[in-house]
């Protein structure tokens, strides 16, 4: 007995990509507003990683012999990266800050040797 046809509804490319587009954009969302403070700093250093992989990336789609639409995407790639890693950087290093014991108010700070190096106490 042959197999029954089975009756297939095409879906529509525009609707699947908008479809996984707000799916990504609610499974990102719920992600970062659940981390806890602890694992920020290991997942901007995540982030900026991916950034990195991107940069390459956008530099092979400017290489040359290419032209036109993939070469402005490339550039436009390259910038977005470049901020979204030098913020990271930045948001990063502040973070660290926040884990580092604090001086009591008034205390003397330690002073450096003349090899710029401070003495151990």
């Amino acid at each position: 007995m042959p197999p029954s046809p089975a009756v297939h509804a095409a879906v529509d490319p525009y609707v699947f990509g908008i479809t996984v587009f707000v799916l990504a954009c609610f499974v990102g969302y719920q992600v970062v507003w659940r981390v806890t403070p602890a694992l920020h700093t290991p997942l901007m250093a995540v982030t900026n990683a991916v950034s990195g992989v991107i940069i390459v990336g956008a530099i092979i789609a400017v290489g040359p012999g290419t032209g036109g639409i993939s070469g402005w995407l490339g550039v436009t790639a390259i910038t977005l990266a470049a901020v979204n890693i030098f913020g990271g950087f930045v948001v990063t290093q502040r973070m660290l800050q926040m884990f580092r014991p604090k001086s009591p108010v008034g205390a003397a700070k330690p002073k450096a040797g003349p090899n710029g190096v401070h003495p151990k106490a």
